[in-house]
């Protein structure tokens, strides 16, 4: 899944694609490197970012997702936590909804009964201007499986099918280095809830903690690490900006677990 950031203010590469011909192009060289699908997103989920109207995100959203279908591309996932936007999107022809809030929005379960997909992330809230660090979870995996379980049941009494459910522990939402690092280690215990897992570590805070990363060159480097690890560990989708040198290092994980 290739990351696109038709933001202002995305934590790594906020307003290089806010113009739609320039999100249009870098979806296609995520395509090009090897990306099974787009995830545009409008709005930053950046600790301090400043929430954006329905309207505002839909302005930004649906020229460029028009643009992608008029040329044939259908595989778009759409990073949003308002039902309404994710309604939109749909019409337009994305076909996945990504939530990250986990169904916060009452209505988001039904209108995604019309996607071929849905990505429930988990995310503690936290209050304006706090930091992950300041999270405590008594055991994070359990109470991460426990909230995938319940926006699941959630969705599928919904009317959505179990078959299009993703799982997204949340990486970097609402969790300190060692949480996520946990999360990482555990994702056998979170495909045990038997939905295809995403894992969206790419260019994340922790990622530069734990390797000393200074730069976006070198967090996508240290992203790769995280993605092999998540492969591994069961998860089926990972969310990254660098597409291309995740499908080389896959390239190499995969023939590996077919020598076993």
């Amino acid at each position: 899944m290739g990351v696109v950031n038709v933001t202002p203010d995305s934590f790594s590469d906020g307003g290089l694609y806010l113009d739609p011909a320039h999100a249009v192009d870098h979806a296609r060289r995520l395509l090009s490197d090897g990306a099974d699908i787009l995830d545009l997103g409008a709005e930053s989920t950046r600790p301090g970012s400043t929430p954006v109207s329905v309207d505002e995100e839909l302005g930004r959203l649906l020229p460029v997702i028009e643009r992608l279908v008029a040329d044939g591309i259908r595989c778009i996932s759409v990073d949003t936590s308002k039902s309404e936007v994710a309604e939109h999107a749909l019409a337009a022809g994305a076909s996945w909804i990504n939530d990250v809030t986990g169904l916060a929005d009452p209505r988001m379960a039904s209108v995604a009964t019309a996607a071929d997909a849905l990505v429930l992330m988990h995310q503690r809230p936290t209050t304006a201007g706090a930091v992950s660090d300041a999270v405590h979870y008594d055991d994070v995996v359990a109470e991460v499986a426990r909230r995938l379980d319940e926006a699941r049941t959630t969705a599928i009494t919904a009317g959505v099918d179990a078959d299009r459910i993703v799982l997204d522990p949340g990486i970097g939402f609402g969790k300190t280095v060692d949480d996520n690092l946990v999360l990482l280690a555990s994702l056998p215990t979170l495909a045990a809830l038997g939905q295809p897992l995403l894992v969206g570590a790419s260019r994340k805070r922790f990622v530069s903690a734990v390797s000393g990363a200074t730069d976006i060159e070198e967090r996508d480097l240290a992203t790769v690490g995280a993605g092999c690890v998540a492969a591994l560990g069961g998860a089926t989708i990972l969310r990254v900006h660098d597409v291309r040198s995740h499908r080389l290092a896959l390239a190499v994980v995969d023939a590996v677990a077919r020598a076993r």
